[in-house]
């Protein structure tokens, strides 16, 4: 019995990632009900792991359950990009400063292959932009050893996702995301703790005042500015 419990709970881990890519890519469309059945047949498995992964993925903010209709996709939201990246620049910049001094040669090699890797995939646009994103922000904060912090910064990062491919879709617009990384970078690995707290603060900052008028582009123009100007650098 062990055994056949294992093996469930493992599918469900990966049905997990499965889902997730579908979500975070917009194969699951929000606000239209998650066809168990058919999800189910098309991924080949039960629908008792499925409902499993995507009570997972609830508890993780991607889908929300109502009582007699199902799992829905939560829509993105400007209120809910807010509150993210609130977090994110609460946690993330002092993260990152701490782990710069922590970190050894292997670590700042892994940093480099993340941001390498990143350039390549969202110059082509292609779908793997935001796993490949959030790979990089979190090699600069695992080195610091921080596990609860760190945890936490990764599952702000599963909700992040969504919201940096609609802020990389402009063309061009991943030339200013690449500038501001290899900053990051080259604070980073130089253990310029402080710098590397600045410039992630100002690289989320940036990030969501392109997320402002991206949710809200019937808004006033005073969240336009500070991404035109930036965008002239």
């Amino acid at each position: 019995m062990s055994s056949v419990q294992l093996d469930i709970r493992t599918l469900s881990d990966r049905l997990v990632d499965v889902v997730r890519d579908f979500i975070l890519s917009g194969v699951i469309a929000p606000d239209v009900p998650i066809r168990q059945d058919a999800l189910a047949a098309e991924l080949r498995v039960s629908k008792i792991p499925l409902r499993e992964a995507l009570a997972r993925l609830e508890q993780d903010g991607l889908v929300v359950s109502y009582a007699n209709r199902g799992f829905f996709v939560r829509p993105m939201s400007p209120e809910e990009a807010e509150e993210i990246y609130a977090l994110r620049i609460k946690l993330e910049p002092d993260a990152a400063a701490f782990a710069c001094l922590k970190a050894d040669d292997d670590d700042r090699e892994r940093a480099r292959q993340a941001l390498a890797q990143f350039d390549v995939d969202a110059a082509a646009q292609k779908p793997t932009v935001g796993g490949l994103n959030r790979a990089f922000h979190l090699a600069l904060v695992r080195p610091g050893g921080q596990r609860v912090t760190t945890n936490i910064v990764a599952r702000l990062h599963v909700l992040a996702d969504r919201y940096v491919r609609k802020h990389l879709e402009p063309k061009g617009r991943f030339l200013n995301a690449e500038a501001e990384h290899h900053e990051m970078l080259d604070a980073w690995i130089k253990r310029r703790d402080a710098r590397v707290r600045k410039l992630i603060t100002q690289h989320l900052e940036h990030t969501l005042a392109d997320l402002r008028t991206a949710l809200r582009p019937a808004a006033g123009q005073g969240s336009v500015a500070p991404a035109k100007k930036r965008a002239r650098r």
